[in-house]
């Protein structure tokens, strides 16, 4: 019986080279006690890993280094390791070392470890992620000063969420404190993390994939992005990794070699040919059009 599934599965996946994996809100919600897995998303993470599928994890999270987060998705059952999620605290430090920047950081404690050793006295920037209790007039109002003050001011926000969902109920995201440093200052900022194309094609180039073997999956109008058994739909190529962002990834990308013209991801196939475990579940959760 063993080998008839293996087989199955073999020929459901021919063709698909790996996935990239959204983690809050699909593996699991954040809460006391660090949150509570979805159910059937440890068992799908470890399906996902057996089947021998490139695999990585692209987050938002900017309330905890990746060291923490792992620690985390381990406690809660995950089998992950931290070279395996993409995550925007580590691609911002890049940013700052390449434009030889020296950051104001707006971030939460916990993830300050990630900027640990670079030069923050004078600042000509700010960074912004999501410092939950750190967020206050002064500490918004110290990062305005910064970039207020400078002639060619840069304001690099680690991903650009409304709200994201708790055990307890929903969470204000960074994206609210970025636009509010938009308005006050009249700027744009430099968004690192989920929908950047920037930050899609890093995890595809960790990945050994380009932008252009990507396929995404989503779930249909009004539907959550959570790992189960109830049918998605394929989208066809990533606007993300292609430079046209219109929206959040709510669920998952399948990474392709080539799409095989029998594959059942293929937006030609009925969504009802795709493995159980890669299908996206129905239920509206109403976080997902803005979670991180």
């Amino acid at each position: 019986m063993a080998a008839a599934v293996t087989a199955a599965w073999a020929q459901r996946l021919a063709g698909v080279r790996g996935l990239l994996l959204d983690v809050s809100g699909v593996l699991y919600d954040g809460g006391d006690g660090g949150g509570t897995p979805i159910p059937g998303s440890i068992e799908a993470v470890a399906r996902i890993k057996q089947s021998g599928l490139k695999l990585r994890f692209c987050t938002n999270e900017s309330q905890k280094s990746r060291d923490k987060f792992v620690g985390l998705l381990r406690r809660l059952g995950f089998d992950i390791s931290v070279n395996e999620i993409t995550s925007p605290a580590p691609a911002a430090r890049q940013i700052l070392k390449e434009r030889g920047l020296r950051p104001y950081l707006l971030v939460h404690d916990d993830v300050r470890s990630e900027f640990e050793g670079m030069d923050t006295s004078d600042p000509n920037c700010v960074v912004i992620g999501d410092a939950g209790d750190g967020f206050s007039y002064q500490s918004m109002n110290e990062a305005f000063r910064v970039l207020i003050n400078l002639e060619n001011p840069v304001l690099l926000s680690l991903g650009k969420g409304r709200y994201y969902k708790e055990t307890d109920g929903l969470m204000l995201d960074v994206g609210p404190y970025m636009r509010a440093l938009e308005y006050a200052c009249d700027i744009h900022a430099e968004v690192v993390g989920k929908p950047a194309p920037e930050f899609f094609r890093a995890a595809l180039k960790e990945m050994g994939t380009e932008a252009h073997e990507a396929q995404r999956r989503a779930p249909p109008r009004g539907a959550g992005g959570r790992l189960c058994e109830q049918p998605g739909r394929s989208r066809g190529p990533c606007p993300a990794v292609r430079g046209q962002v219109t929206e959040n990834l709510p669920g998952l990308l399948l990474v392709w070699a080539q799409p095989p013209p029998q594959s059942p991801f293929t937006p030609q196939q009925s969504p009802d040919k795709a493995p159980p475990l890669l299908q996206l579940q129905t239920p509206r959760d109403p976080s997902s059009e803005a979670s991180s």
